[in-house]
């Protein structure tokens, strides 16, 4: 039986109620119920420690943070790193690493270079990765990620009416879910919902707590000027549960998803999913994902937004993609890498 370590920490930490958390969750489940099946035994490990970790055939580090020393340098069994994006570095005049950060930036790159794979989650962050970390395509692996089963059309109208007291949403909105750093382009979004007087909707813990968060962060400095736009502009529901989230999906008229980059972009799967049309940026990787379910618009043209949103239709069934994604396809991908390395 292989034996591999998963480390958890990203569902211990403020990555949890993240996509790093979300997809640490969902891979984990998934591989514990096929991992038996390839002779492979997934044990977690929220602290890992040198003494803890050389007991292993091969670990899994679910994340990769850019600017912190998470990596070891030496490693005394294979190693696979999933990379979720490096948007940083692809925009570097909006997130300056400081003196620290440029260290760390080092080290990590230096302890990527020696892992026996790395696992990216779109295409074209597989072409990020390769460029800007230094990895050879012949160890990258891509897998995309997928929205839960549970993310589906509600028919029941007394679900969909019950969620939509309990939040007090508005009978037509237009819904966003996710953080509000700069790649997101929220104040964008406010103002194309403003502009076609369609209330915007935002569920993530980093809209809700705005007011005090320290905005002199290099991710969130761009908000300065745009906090009074958030917090008079939009409905901010913070941490959702899935199951209310489903009803939420359900219930928006369009989800749209403005941003200027992304490591892949979830959300758009699970608005697909439950059937609510989408508008979305036409930066990679989104059209990678949505196909012809979404309509496209320029992130950086505002009135373009607007219309998109306007114009976005409810996905038909066989545009949906369900078959392309899924936490089980996404499990035994990861699981054939494990073997792959051995």
């Amino acid at each position: 039986m292989i034996k591999v370590g998963f480390i958890t920490s990203p569902l211990s930490s403020a990555h949890s109620v993240r996509g790093v958390g979300f997809y640490t969750k969902r891979l984990l489940a998934a591989m514990k119920d096929i991992g038996p099946k390839m002779n492979i035994e997934i044990i977690e490990i929220l602290h890992p420690t040198s003494y803890i970790l050389h007991q292993f055939d091969i670990i899994h580090y679910p994340y990769f943070d850019l600017f912190w020393h998470t990596l070891p340098i030496f490693k005394k069994t294979k190693t696979v790193v999933t990379v979720h994006d490096v948007i940083p570095l692809e925009f570097p005049d909006h997130y300056p690493p400081g003196l620290k950060g440029a260290l760390n930036l080092e080290l990590q790159k230096l302890a990527l270079s020696s892992v026996d794979r790395v696992i990216t989650v779109s295409y074209s962050c597989v072409k990020s990765v390769h460029k800007h970390l230094n990895i050879p395509h012949e160890k990258i692996r891509l897998i995309y990620e997928a929205a839960d089963k549970k993310f589906k059309p509600i028919s029941n109208q007394k679900i969909l009416v019950q969620i939509k007291k309990k939040y007090h949403l508005p009978d037509k909105f237009v819904l966003y879910v996710g953080d509000v750093n700069w790649n997101k382009n929220i104040p964008g979004l406010i103002q194309a919902c403003q502009s076609i007087r369609l209330p915007l909707v935002i569920i993530g813990k980093q809209a809700a707590e705005i007011e005090k968060m320290n905005l002199n962060h290099p991710e969130l400095f761009h908000l300065v000027d745009h906090k009074s736009l958030i917090i008079n502009h939009s409905l901010r529901l913070g941490f959702v549960p899935d199951n209310d989230l489903v009803a939420i999906y359900n219930l928006a008229r369009v989800y749209c998803q403005p941003s200027f980059a992304e490591g892949f972009g979830l959300p758009v799967l699970e608005a697909l999913a439950c059937g609510t049309a989408v508008a979305c940026s036409q930066t990679d990787p989104l059209p990678e994902l949505a196909g012809e379910a979404a309509t496209y618009f320029d992130p950086y043209n505002v009135h373009q937004m607007a219309a998109a949103i306007l114009k976005a239709q409810r996905p038909k069934i066989k545009d949906q993609k369900k078959d392309e994604f899924s936490w089980e396809k996404t499990g035994r991908e990861t699981l054939q890498v494990y073997k792959e390395i051995l």
